[in-house]
């Protein structure tokens, strides 16, 4: 493990490789799972307000669960989630390129200078996810099967997960805060 200010960051993030490999995996982290991307409370403000203008990005089926379902929706850990399309599909953000590719509608408009907020940073960081406890943040490497196509070409490339998510980590926890895992990083492996 590694402390940095009050987080404690899994040795996993730093010694794994991980490359995302759309074109293996197709978005499925936007796809599989029990409920929707987690959602810190000050992005649910953020939703409600570029949801007008994100709406051209997104299906109808998803605008459709929004509009149904609000912006967010609480799962069943009591934590706030964006919504699922028929409640069990893919997130509502989503919408799927020419090639069946999960694309996030979000991130769409942030690309086209549409919005200011490029997604949730649940889904920038992932696969690292972190969780909140009374005296510390934990900053861990989530693993599921299928991101073995990140892994693998990860390996190939030499890319660290932590060098690959470099502009999230910074995003969430700062700049010098990266520079301090960056020289852990070194130091210890």
């Amino acid at each position: 493990m590694i402390a940095i200010d009050e987080t404690i960051i899994s040795d996993d993030v730093v010694q794994n490789e991980f490359v995302c490999n759309l074109n293996k995996c197709k978005g499925e982290c936007c796809v599989a799972g029990d409920s929707g991307a987690p959602l810190e409370e000050e992005e649910v403000e953020i939703l409600e307000e570029i949801f007008p203008k994100i709406k051209k990005y997104i299906p109808e089926s998803g605008i459709n669960a929004i509009e149904e379902q609000g912006v967010c929706v609480i799962d069943s850990d009591g934590d706030l989630v964006t919504p699922l399309v028929d409640g069990n599909k893919h997130c509502a953000y989503t919408y799927f390129d020419e090639k069946g590719v999960a694309m996030c509608g979000i991130e769409k408009a942030y690309n086209e200078g549409v919005i200011n907020f490029k997604k949730p940073i649940s889904c920038h960081l992932y696969p690292v996810r972190v969780t909140n406890y009374k005296t510390y943040t934990a900053v861990n490497y989530h693993r599921w099967e299928i991101c073995k196509d990140a892994c693998t070409l990860g390996k190939e490339l030499g890319v660290p997960l932590y060098k690959f998510l470099k502009e999230p980590l910074i995003r969430k926890f700062g700049n010098d805060w990266y520079k301090q895992l960056e020289t852990e990083a070194k130091n210890r492996f």
